[in-house]
């Protein structure tokens, strides 16, 4: 086994995404993913709490970005200018380096309902935290909520138009 080589948790998540495109995800163990860059189990458990992670790792960066796209609106901003800020600042996330790890990413989650309700649970949590954050600005709750859940649901249309895009074009656009 390999004792130490850079990259190991981006190689974990390559091995593990190949494998559940190849495999499936049910039929792929931390094991496997572990034995297919050289490592062990218990190394894939340094970096990830489950196999899950390796899909949904990295979701407190992109809700940071959501949160300081909200406060960089500014005081004067109406509630929807500072969900629109939101994902301006969100959108360098999504760049054309990523789109293929993105679409890959999605077929396994699209395959798999257990997959599928936690990307609900991580859009969900999105969104409380952008209305969270919206209320700290002094945005009523009631208006809060409903500009948080619209910001959240143009992000996964516009996420959707993306990944399936056949040109290459900017999240934003």
């Amino acid at each position: 086994m390999v004792r130490w080589e850079p990259g190991t948790r981006e190689r974990l998540q390559a091995a593990a995404i190949d494998l559940y495109i190849s495999r499936g995800y049910d039929r792929t163990t931390a094991a496997d993913i572990a034995q297919a860059v050289g490592l062990t189990e218990r190394t894939f458990f340094r970096h990830f709490a489950d196999k899950r992670e390796v899909l949904f790792s990295g979701q407190e960066l992109l809700e940071q970005a959501f949160l300081d796209g909200v406060a960089a609106a500014g005081a004067d901003a109406s509630p929807l200018e500072m969900v629109e800020s939101a994902l301006s600042a969100a959108a360098p996330f999504f760049s054309t380096e990523r789109r293929d790890h993105s679409r890959r990413r999605q077929r396994i989650i699209s395959e798999n309902p257990a997959l599928q309700e936690r990307e609900l649970l991580k859009l969900a949590g999105l969104a409380t935290a952008v209305a969270s954050a919206l209320r700290s600005q002094g945005v009523p709750e009631a208006t809060a909520t409903l500009a948080a859940e619209s910001g959240v649901t143009v992000f996964g249309v516009a996420f959707g138009k993306w990944i399936s895009e056949s040109r290459e074009v900017d999240l934003r656009e």
